[in-house]
């Protein structure tokens, strides 16, 4: 056989072959956009983000320690500016 007849074959394979992925992906796309608001309940986001806070809660009940989030809380007063200032309790308007 000559090129032509390769290239022709070829291409019309895949032409079919794509041609079938997208009558398929068409009629998946549709019945899912028919479908999709059916299935879900106005609550049930809410319902599901609830019972996955307590599964959780009650999966890691006494197994996890409790964690400082603050790490800065108790951290030493290092800054010398702080304490070079001799003038203390003066008013700064003089006008009172």
């Amino acid at each position: 056989m000559n090129k032509k007849k390769i290239i022709l074959i070829v291409a019309g394979a895949l032409f079919l072959i794509f041609a079938a992925l997208g009558a398929g992906g068409y009629f998946y796309w549709s019945n899912l956009k028919k479908t999709a608001g059916k299935d879900i309940s106005p609550n049930a986001i809410q319902t599901a983000a609830s019972l996955a806070e307590d599964i959780a809660q009650s999966a890691t009940q006494g197994a996890i320690p409790s964690i400082n989030t603050n790490s800065l809380e108790n951290k030493p007063d290092i800054n010398p500016a702080d304490k070079a200032n001799p003038f203390t309790n003066i008013e700064t308007n003089p006008f009172k």
